[in-house]
Parts: C-alpha cells; structure tokens; sequence
C-alpha cells in the first residue's frame, strides 16, 4: 500500500465523511506532499480507485441548489484495510525509499492504535532494526573477504548509520508510549484520527 492510500483513508475515516477537496486541504495543511509525496492528483485518484475497490462508497450529499460534490466514507472493508495497512507499514522495515513516506504515513495514525497494538508493533520493528544492525556488522567485517571494494564499506557504515539512528528514535517513541504519552486508540479522550460522524 502507498502511503497515499493510508493518508487518503486515514482523513475520511476521521471526518467520517470527506470529499476530495476536504482530504487534500488536511492533507496539505500537514505538509504531506513534502513527507509522504503526496500530490493533489494522487488524492483525488486514490479516491477513485478505492471506491473502486470497495474501500470507500459514495454518499449522496445534497446542498441545497449547489451542485454536489462527490462525498465518501469508508466501508467496513475499508476500515480493515486501513487497519491492516496502518499496522504493516508501522512494524515492517525495508529498505526502499518509498518505505520512509509509507511510514511516515503510519506515524501520522499511530494515536489510532490501542497502546498496547502499537508497542507490540513497535517492538517488532525494533526486532527487524537489530538484525539488520547485525547483518551490517556482519558486512563491515567481513565485505572485503567477500571480494567487495574496501570503499564500499563506506557506504555499510552510512547504511548503519541511519538504522542505527532508526533503532534510536524507535526505542524513545517506546518509552514515550510506555510512559502515556499521546491519546491513542483505546485511551479517553479525543485520539488523533479517531473516526468522528458526520452523519
């Protein structure tokens, strides 16, 4: 999944009702299209393609004698997928560099996880970051037995580097759950993308 399509499901399931020009206003207003790449074309398409594929259905909206503009809300599918996703791009590490926007995208819904869902999630990707801290050890020591060229060791300790820094800021957003930080899903209280009714 795109962090897009989390983005995009992620702000109707908060407005509980959103048109395409209200998701891409909320998307903008954080700076999505600088952290997650988000583009107004990919807001409106993700729309379309996901009421296509029976995340979000169409609700009739009338206004008066202004023409109407074409709402959404999330289906119970939707509402899985979202959940899904959210937990996916949270726990995975890869290495990819669509991997940064999509969990960016997750972070920006963590508070609509229960506590405990996002530590176990966390943990696990805190599991993932110590091996790949290992197999890049591994490669430091051992890359020139492999036959690779001394400088690219270089690039292992550049690699390490940010995994390591990765581990870091994973470690502290734990504590920081652990000690109650933030709202989240299963706290009282209004949680950050927390689905409300417009209905």
């Amino acid at each position: 999944m795109s962090a897009v399509r989390l983005l995009v499901l992620g702000v109707v399931r908060m407005h509980g009702r959103a048109h395409g020009y209200v998701v891409r206003r909320e998307l903008l207003s954080w700076s999505a299209d600088k952290w997650a790449n988000v583009q107004p074309g990919s807001i409106y398409h993700a729309l379309k393609k996901m009421n296509a594929e029976g995340l979000l259905a169409h609700v009739d909206t009338a206004d008066g004698d202004r023409p109407d503009k074409v709402t959404y809300e999330l289906t119970a599918e939707g509402e899985r997928y979202f959940d899904q996703q959210l937990a996916t791009m949270l726990a995975e590490v890869r290495q990819d560099p669509s991997a940064n926007y999509a969990f960016a995208a997750a972070v920006a819904f963590l508070p609509a996880l229960t506590r405990a869902r996002a530590t176990s999630l966390l943990e696990y990707r805190l599991t993932q970051l110590k091996g790949e801290l290992a197999n890049l050890d591994v490669a430091l020591s051992e890359g020139e037995n492999w036959g690779h060229p001394r400088h690219v060791s270089a690039l292992y300790r550049f690699w390490r580097a940010h995994v390591e820094a990765d581990t870091t800021w994973t470690r502290d957003l734990l504590d920081r759950l652990g000690a109650g930080e933030y709202v989240m899903a299963d706290d009282a209280g209004n949680s950050f993308g927390r689905p409300t009714s417009n209905r």
